[in-house]
């Protein structure tokens, strides 16, 4: 690694030849340096880490990010952003240097999405498309911030979609009661939802469940990890969040249902997941019992949403349920059940009245 001194300030530079990403030979001169050392070693960490520059393709810059995203996300998780991203971003981006990538590029490519339609006339959620904007940004964010792309054009170009859920479904008590009566014809259908609606677990806990995190005698079960299905492969990870790592309480109904399903178990382990099943088995399990039970079809991850507006209804604070549901801060309970808590304006007008009147 050759290093050079600029004789007119004194200071250390480089100069040397690199090939990028897309097998283009170019050179790269950095000046400026006080030490000699700290000249060979921007020059090492370059060649190392930043040979790949913003005017990539936006294909082979993915790359990258992959790699990074790598050893920082949870194996699902990645898995689920290279699915989004391969199947909703990168047709569009794959082809455009990363540099040229435009704001009136990103307002093109979000219009595609906010008039598409399925064979039904049904759009994306607003979420979804909230969930695709964000990712595209974050690709953009990062090349700001380790690749010194000058700006973010999805920035100017503005959002779409919403944060929260406008159509997130939920079940009354009654509705529940009306769908758990007809699940009843198999056992492991009528334990796992029963806990879903009244312990508020992700979908992905409950399948990572053993039965030595369930304690029927202490009536408490502890969520530690969760479960997902990876390309054919059973994976057990660590849970959401931090704050997801819980005990939650449970009442002697649940418990019973629980110890039922047990005893029709053939020598159950305490390592054996509680519900050997995949998480499409049970979305296929909820679409067959709402139509038999004549409810609304909801989503399995709307049993938590259920779940938390239960709660809400029987009066339970927000950092109470934050604490139910493993939100890592009571903003995310806020944030998403807000509209659910009821106004109470009224009331305070009303008791402040009291007391002034006393």
């Amino acid at each position: 690694m050759p290093c050079y001194k600029d004789e007119k300030t004194g200071t250390y530079y480089v100069k040397f030849y690199y090939t990028d990403i897309n097998g283009t030979k170019k050179q790269k001169l950095k000046r400026g340096f006080k030490l000699q050392r700290e000249a060979k070693d921007w020059e090492r960490n370059f060649l190392e880490t930043r040979a790949l520059d913003v005017n990539v393709k936006f294909k082979n810059f993915l790359e990258q990010y992959y790699k990074d995203a790598e050893s920082r996300l949870r194996r699902s998780t990645l898995e689920n952003k290279k699915t989004l991203i391969n199947l909703k971003i990168l047709p569009y981006f794959q082809d455009m240097t990363l540099s040229e990538i435009r704001p009136v590029h990103v307002r093109q490519w979000q219009n595609t999405l906010l008039s598409y339609t399925d064979e039904n006339g049904k759009p994306y959620s607003q979420t979804y498309l909230k969930t695709i904007n964000n990712q595209l940004s974050a690709i953009f964010n990062y090349a700001v911030k380790y690749y010194d792309l000058k700006e973010n054009p999805c920035h100017k170009a503005g959002s779409m979609g919403k944060k929260h859920a406008e159509e997130m479904q939920i079940w009354t008590f009654d509705e529940f009661q009306k769908f758990i009566q007809e699940a009843s014809d198999k056992p492991v259908s009528y334990a796992a939802f029963n806990i879903l609606y009244y312990t508020g677990i992700r979908v992905g806990e409950l399948l990572a469940l053993t039965w030595k995190d369930i304690d029927l005698d202490n009536n408490t079960i502890s969520i530690n990890k969760s479960y997902q299905r990876i390309k054919g492969e059973d994976v057990i990870t660590k849970p959401k969040t931090p704050k997801s790592t819980r005990a939650i309480v449970i009442f002697d109904y649940l418990s019973d249902i629980i110890r039922d399903y047990k005893s029709k178990i053939y020598k159950p382990h305490v390592n054996d997941r509680v519900f050997e099943h995949t998480k499409h088995y049970f979305t296929h399990e909820l679409k067959r019992i709402c139509q038999k039970a004549e409810v609304k079809k909801i989503r399995v991850h709307d049993l938590r949403h259920s779940h938390a507006s239960l709660l809400i209804e029987l009066g339970f604070s927000p950092l109470l349920i934050a604490e139910r549901l493993g939100h890592e801060n009571i903003e995310t309970t806020l944030n998403t059940y807000s509209h659910l808590y009821p106004n109470k304006q009224v009331e305070l007008a009303d008791k402040l009245q009291i007391l002034v009147s006393n």
